[in-house]
Parts: C-alpha cells; sequence; structure tokens
C-alpha cells in the first residue's frame, strides 16, 4: 500500500515540478546549468487563477469567520474598488489566456471571510492566487503646542491623517506560518491530486513529509516570482512607483495550496492614488499589468527544457 501511495504522490507532485527537488534529497546530480525555474519534461499547465477581490460589506447574520472592513479614501472604500479591478482582471484573463479559466472569490459587495476564500481557490483546485486590495497609511500621532502655563510651553498629542503612501505593494506568505502552508498543501493538493481511493495520508510519513515540503518550496519560489514580475511591469511599463516585495502572515495567502501574491495596487487615502484607483484609465493600467505578469509567469513555468 505505501508503495502504491508514493508512486502516485510522484505522480502528482511532477505536476509543479517539485519533484526534482526530492531528488536533490538524494544527491542527484544534473550536469545542466539551471534555467530560469524551468523544469525538465514539465507537464503542467496554468489552468485556473483565482482572483480575490479583498473584503466586502459583512452580511447580516454571517457564519462564524474572519472579516474586515478594509480601508476607505476620501469618497470611495477599498470593497469597490477591488472588486472592479477584479472583474475587469477576470474578463482580461479569459480573454487573452485561451484555456484558463478566472474564479473570482466574490461578485458581490458582499463580504466572504477568510477562510471561505481559501477554500474557494482549494476546491477549484487554483493554479495561481491574486488577492486585490488597496493600502492605507495609519494616522500620525503628533506633538503640537497649544500654549503656556507658568512660563512653559503646554503641549497636547493629536492624530494626524498620513496620506503620503503612494504605489503599489507585493505581498506573500510569511514564513512564519509555514505550518499552516502545509497542512493546507497536504489536505488540498496533494489529496486531491494523487486519487488514494479513502487511504488517506499518514502526516508523519516521511515520503509525506518530504513530498509535502517540496511542494512548499516549490510554491514559495513561484510566489515570489508572480510578485516580481507584477511588481516589474507596475514600475517599467506603467511607471509607477512599487515598494517591491514583503512578508506578511496572510491568512488567504498561506492557506491557498497554490503560487498566491496580494498586491496592494495604491493608497486610497491618498488623495492622488485615489483617483487613479477609480478611474477607468488606472483600473485597466493595473489590470494589464497584471495580466502581463501572468502571461509571463505561465511561459516560464510551463516552458519544458530538453
Amino acid at each position: 500500500m505505501k508503495n502504491k501511495i508514493l508512486n502516485r504522490l510522484k505522480r502528482a507532485i511532477c505536476g509543479v515540478g517539485a519533484i526534482i527537488i526530492c531528488f536533490s534529497l538524494f544527491s542527484f546530480k544534473s550536469t545542466d546549468h539551471p534555467k530560469n525555474d524551468t523544469v525538465v519534461n514539465n507537464s503542467f499547465r496554468l489552468r485556473t487563477v483565482i482572483i480575490d477581490a479583498g473584503h466586502g460589506v459583512k452580511p447580516e447574520n454571517a457564519p462564524p469567520g474572519h472579516y474586515s472592513r478594509g480601508a476607505n479614501g476620501s469618497f470611495s472604500s477599498e470593497r469597490n474598488v477591488t472588486l472592479a479591478i477584479a472583474l475587469k482582471l477576470q474578463k482580461a484573463v479569459e480573454k487573452d489566456l485561451g484555456g484558463v479559466k478566472a474564479v473570482l472569490t466574490r461578485t458581490t459587495e458582499e463580504d466572504v471571510s477568510w477562510e471561505k476564500r481559501a477554500q474557494i481557490a482549494n476546491d477549484n483546485k487554483g493554479n495561481l492566487f491574486i488577492s486585490i486590495h488597496c493600502n492605507s497609511l495609519a494616522d500620525r500621532v503628533v506633538r503640537e503646542r497649544v500654549g503656556t502655563r507658568r512660563g512653559k510651553a503646554v503641549y497636547r498629542s493629536v492624530r494626524r491623517p498620513d496620506r503620503s503612501g503612494k504605489g503599489a505593494l507585493m505581498l506573500v506568505y510569511g514564513l512564519h506560518r509555514s505550518r499552516e502552508e502545509q497542512n493546507a498543501i497536504k489536505n488540498n493538493k496533494i489529496e486531491d491530486e494523487s486519487d488514494l481511493d479513502g487511504d488517506g495520508l499518514d502526516p508523519n510519513d516521511p515520503v509525506v513529509i518530504i513530498l509535502t515540503d517540496a511542494y512548499m518550496r516549490k510554491f514559495r519560489k513561484q510566489s515570489v516570482k508572480i510578485a516580481n514580475l507584477i511588481s516589474t511591469e507596475i514600475v517599467q511599463t506603467d511607471g509607477r512607483r512599487s515598494e517591491g516585495l514583503r512578508e506578511q502572515g496572510v491568512y488567504v495567502l498561506c492557506h491557498a495550496a497554490m503560487p498566491s501574491v496580494l498586491v496592494e495596487t495604491g493608497y486610497i487615502n491618498n488623495p492622488e492614488e485615489e483617483e487613479y484607483l477609480n478611474s477607468e484609465d488606472g483600473q485597466n493600467e493595473i489590470v494589464n499589468s497584471i495580466l502581463r505578469a501572468i502571461k509571463t509567469y505561465k511561459t516560464e513555468v510551463e516552458q519544458i527544457t530538453q
């Protein structure tokens, strides 16, 4: 039985090329030079992109789960901007990337819990998860002089809006949440693709541990890849500022069993950025940058070397 499980797991993990990492653990050496994340005899194809419109309006009598309101600008809300961009991106992906399906985690203003978003991504067997958000800076606390008393200056602390934020930001899941990523892969990726017919997986089995770790490393590498590709498009093609790539313990990123990135498209509490994020030209520019990045990503991860 164990040999049967091993063979099926190997076939499953070959889909993303992670089996190469397993080979390296047993000191196999390649005489070829590495080529930009290419994989020999890679049969993987990008078929499903999950597009996650961040936040939303919490529905009445909502089931238990994690919800968050999102940021607000002077005349708009993050939940509306992210949904508009997500809907445009879905249409662009399915129009320009033949054979690729784009699945939205929400299609209305009604919010979806973090847990449900990850479940939608995994249930639809996504190959790539892109979460759309808007950034915002917290108020600054400053000290200002309000008068004098007995010849001495009197100060008080006041809050002032900080509207200085500008540009995009890419987030990938923090390594401190690796355990959750491992569990997501075991529960969704390996079991779904290995067709164990109810045999189940022993989480302490060395085979399962090795293959899960291989998946996680591959997904991590690909998450960084798509994040950098989007950032590059925003800077080099659109001429906008990008704050680059950061790690953060975002629930949906570490619970989606696939390469994942959260795109902070701009600062909604910056008046100039808010106008851009709400304009048709601005939204189309953001969508086209992400689309170009997905095209490049698709070409690279599907590439086969001889």
